[in-house]
């Protein structure tokens, strides 16, 4: 219980030296407004507030977000594949896919990816 104890005692005034220099060698300027203000979607807030965001960064997220969820919906499906003797999660692995990309295509020549080409 005592090593514990001092385990503890160690790993505290570590943590608290840690903090103290960090904050002795701090180099950021509090009163710098541009570093304070947030920075949303590409616009900074404080001046329009209903300004619309810019397209491009929609759909960059939409697109992140698409991918993200296909990449979470794969992953259980290789383990499927592997295990299994028959050829449907391939097939569904397959037809997701060939989904996702069809829309990915229909996107891109509609125009509205055109930063992407």
């Amino acid at each position: 219980m005592v090593t514990i104890m001092i385990y503890l005692f160690i790993l505290l005034l570590v943590n608290f030296l840690l903090l103290l220099i960090g904050l002795t060698i701090n180099k950021r300027s509090y009163t710098d407004r541009e570093k304070n203000s947030p920075f949303e979607c590409g616009f900074d807030p404080s001046v329009h507030t209903r300004a619309p965001f810019s397209m491009r960064f929609f759909l960059l997220a939409v697109i992140f977000l698409i991918f993200d969820v296909e990449i979470i919906l794969l992953m259980p499906l290789t383990m499927n594949i592997m295990t299994s003797n028959t050829h449907w999660p391939m097939t569904s692995s397959a037809l997701f896919l060939i989904i996702l990309l069809m829309g990915l295509f229909h996107e891109w020549n509609q125009g509205s990816l055109d930063w992407m080409k």
